[in-house]
């Protein structure tokens, strides 16, 4: 094994400049959720350039957007699945980059440019290594990650799956130092849904309260009073977080209006106290509305579940990960209540999501994701890329040696 992990990272370091113009090809035309149509063509056009089979994979709305290609080895053994995410989020670029975002008011600031950047790679790289192990590694490129329902959830309803008894995912960080990865077995990252009120009352001149029904005084209490869905009903070690962002009272300085919108997100990392919060935000708006004679129209719109990564696998990966950058480039990672739909992978089969260091500190490149200056340490594509087609050789060796490397 020791032969085969030089030979990884030989090519990883050697293609790292292209690793390096594919992400950037990616961040500089990015596109949203469920419209990545030049995006997949474009890594389309990558997977036949390194004679690597592919097949395009109907969504929900039949856009075709998703890629899945196999790579065969030997005969029998296992087979394991790469995942990269392709979308970019609604956020206009302030970089001051040649690679910059020419699609106006879109941004690739959650990383997606570098998984699909990593996944190529790993896979070229396991391609022309497809000798050396039995089995099947299967790359997925997917649409839709950063918008519900997720593109996951469609893709894997069309069988991408199929034939896969593990998978392994990565995210960029830009809170670990560029050359380090993080692991976490068991409970990550939360659940997400969204939760949208519309309290209704009689509107009219704010000078004569005691004639109207006030949808933005209900709606205040409303806010305070779920605040207790936390405080008061979650037990306490279970990690929850209920946030309203968005609140419109669309009257005037003396104008009380009809209603008031408002949206939010609940997250948790318990699947049966989330159902049970979710009544309870439920119950809690609408009588409290129904109480000062108003009405709240509930609105929730299920995300993503808890994402739970398998503990064995997880173990084994970082091993893995250990052997390939030494023990002291992987550190533990912290629950988190972001939310990322490979939860929906993990709930099918055994997975492992980790974390890719891309930061650095001396270059101020330590924004965090979601932000419109989010910049990554690009050496980090190449222990990205090297690391993933090692990680997935390792599960497809599993007899191999994976002691730590002395570098």
């Amino acid at each position: 094994m020791k032969s085969m992990q030089n030979e990884v990272r030989r090519r990883a370091a050697e293609l790292a400049p292209e690793t390096i113009a594919i992400r950037r090809h990616l961040h500089k035309h990015p596109e949203l959720s469920f419209h990545e149509r030049e995006t997949s063509a474009y890594i389309a056009g990558m997977l036949e350039r390194f004679d690597i089979p592919f097949r395009r994979m109907p969504g929900p709305d039949g856009s075709g957007y998703g890629l899945v290609a196999d790579i065969e080895g030997g005969g029998g053994g296992h087979s394991i699945a790469l995942r990269a995410d392709m979308d970019a989020l609604p956020i206009t670029e302030e970089n001051d980059v040649e690679f910059r975002s020419t699609n106006d008011g879109v941004m690739h600031a959650c990383g997606h440019d570098a998984h699909s950047a990593i996944v190529l790679t790993a896979g070229r790289i396991l391609h022309e290594m497809r000798d050396h192990f039995n089995g099947r590694v299967r790359l997925i490129f997917q649409p839709a990650e950063e918008r519900s329902p997720g593109g996951a959830k469609g893709m894997i309803e069309q069988g991408v799956l199929s034939g896969v008894n593990r998978i392994l995912g990565e995210h960029i960080n830009p809170s670990l130092s560029a050359g380090t990865v993080g692991f976490r077995p068991g409970l990550m990252m939360a659940s997400a849904d969204e939760i949208y009120l519309t309290v209704s009352g009689r509107g009219g001149h704010a000078a004569a309260p005691s004639a109207l029904v006030d949808p933005v005084l209900i709606t205040s209490h409303i806010i305070v009073a779920l605040q207790q869905v936390v405080s008061r009903r979650a037990n306490p070690e279970l990690p929850s977080v209920l946030s309203f962002g968005r609140v419109i009272a669309d009257g005037a300085m003396n104008v009380i209006p009809d209603r008031v919108t408002v949206a939010g997100t609940f997250r948790t990392v318990n699947e049966e106290w989330r159902e049970r919060a979710l009544e309870t935000i439920t119950h809690i708006a609408q009588s409290l509305a129904e109480g000062m004679d108003g009405s709240c129209e509930v609105e929730i719109i299920r995300g993503y579940p808890v994402l739970e990564n398998d503990n064995k696998l997880t173990a084994r990966t970082r091993q893995a990960a250990e052997a390939y950058l030494g023990p002291q480039n992987v550190v533990d990672l912290p629950l988190v209540m972001w939310a990322e739909d490979f939860s929906y992978y993990n709930r099918e089969i055994p997975g492992c999501f980790y974390n890719l260091g891309v930061a650095n500190e001396q270059e101020g490149w330590t924004r965090p994701l979601h932000n419109s200056r989010l910049m990554i340490d690009e050496k980090a594509l190449e222990t990205g890329s090297g690391l993933m087609a090692w990680l997935a050789l390792s599960e497809l060796n599993p007899d191999g040696d994976l002691q730590a490397s002395e570098k």
